[in-house]
């Protein structure tokens, strides 16, 4: 391979009107360990599952994936079991949008969080 290409997802960011409070929503609502110097999550490399792996993919803007939010990203975590996740945004008073889901790629679920960015969890 040559040198100067992408090999993987390095982050995701987003814009916050309240970032420490959108902060402790992830961390209360999706079980996030907040980093102790700065507003953010690291994950280490080698955390995912077997079968996990980090995707980009552009879609149309009318793509019914979006629904629920009018935000332009999308962001994927993979956790360990979307059922507890989504009981545990419910139980903080967050906002399930759907799920859980099977399917032939695992276990997927759907949430928005309190600035209205679409989160989907998934299981592999």
């Amino acid at each position: 391979m040559s040198k100067g290409r992408v090999l993987g997802i390095g982050g995701v960011f987003v814009r916050s009107a309240d970032p420490a409070g959108l902060c402790d929503w992830y961390r209360r609502c999706l079980g996030l360990s907040l980093a102790d110097d700065f507003d953010g999550v690291l994950f280490p490399q080698g955390a995912l599952p077997e079968k996990a792996y980090g995707v980009w993919s552009a879609f149309p803007v009318d793509s019914p994936y979006f629904e629920g939010t009018s935000k332009g990203h999308l962001i994927n975590f993979v956790v360990d079991d979307v059922a507890a996740v989504l009981d545990r945004v419910r139980t903080n008073g967050g906002e399930v949008a759907e799920g859980p889901e099977n399917t032939d790629y695992g276990v997927f679920g759907w949430v928005i969080d309190p600035e209205g960015n679409k989160i989907e969890l998934w299981a592999p």
